[in-house]
């Protein structure tokens, strides 16, 4: 057990590393959601926090892109002020 455990904090330290504040929106929503889950499913939270944090992340950059994508569509649907 304590073999998988040196992995899987060395992955997460690397994954932290190459963020930064902005980009944790996401991760910690996702990283308590999936320690949990992996801690219910066999003892597994350290693996399960870091996978949490990836899927957190992108779920997160996923509602980022298409609330950008609809500010663009307002945007160009509104008329022009006038002069």
């Amino acid at each position: 057990m304590k073999s998988r455990i040196v992995p899987a904090i060395l992955c997460a330290v690397a994954l932290a590393g190459t963020s930064g504040l902005a980009n944790a929106k996401g991760c910690l929503k996702g990283a308590a959601a999936g320690a949990v889950a992996g801690h219910y499913a066999g003892h597994h939270a350290v693996v399960g926090a870091v996978g949490g944090c990836v899927v957190g992340r992108h779920l997160a950059n996923k509602k980022a892109a298409e609330q950008k994508e609809q500010a663009t569509a307002v945007s160009a649907a509104a008329p022009a002020p006038a002069k």
